[in-house]
């Protein structure tokens, strides 16, 4: 089940300060077309992240499964497909969320949305009895539960394809953030 808005919580990307839902926003410092392609971009990238979670679960099992093993257990590809269909089903949601926000609401970037796919393969990993990886200190610090280094540093590892859909989309926001300060008179 997809996890639900919490207009009160500061923790939930989807929450605004004033309690009211992230509904498609229109600035009047934005230039139409600059918020029209924003939005173009932003929907492109969620279809995208959309579209990879499931694969992505199934790909990091595969992986790290046949790194350990040298073999493909069909009942752990199993396990990893149906974990895939539970990622996508309860991280696409709150991706389109973040991202059809207003920009001055989001409140966490969408690829942070991303690594929260991490427990899904992680967790079938472990149950298959695969011994955790060999981590730097950084990855550890940064993303302690991250047993196989599967974290996302980016929409391209999580699929390639994501990866000019993620430039566009961030270069847009920040070109309407820029517009907005400087109508604001901020530099």
């Amino acid at each position: 089940m997809p996890p639900e808005s919490n207009p009160t919580d500061p923790t939930d990307p989807t929450s605004r300060a004033d309690g009211s839902s992230p509904v498609d926003p229109v600035d009047p410092r934005d230039d139409p077309e600059d918020a029209a392609r924003l939005r173009e971009y932003a929907d492109a990238l969620a279809a995208g992240i959309d579209a990879a979670l499931a694969p992505w679960v199934v790909a990091s099992v595969r992986r790290v499964l046949t790194a350990w093993g040298g073999s493909e257990d069909p009942a752990v590809l199993a396990a990893a497909a149906e974990a895939g269909d539970r990622c996508r089903a309860e991280l696409a949601p709150v991706v389109r969320s973040v991202l059809a926000a207003d920009i001055d609401e989001q409140r966490v970037n969408p690829l942070a949305v991303v690594r929260r796919a991490v427990p899904y393969p992680t967790a079938v990993l472990r149950d298959a009895g695969v011994s955790p990886v060999v981590r730097d200190p950084q990855s550890v610090e940064h993303f302690p539960d991250d047993d196989y280094d599967l974290a996302p540093a980016s929409f391209a590892d999580l699929d390639p394809a994501l990866h000019e859909p993620g430039l566009r989309w961030g270069a847009a926001k920040a070109h309407v953030h820029l517009h907005r300060r400087r109508a604001d008179g901020q530099r």
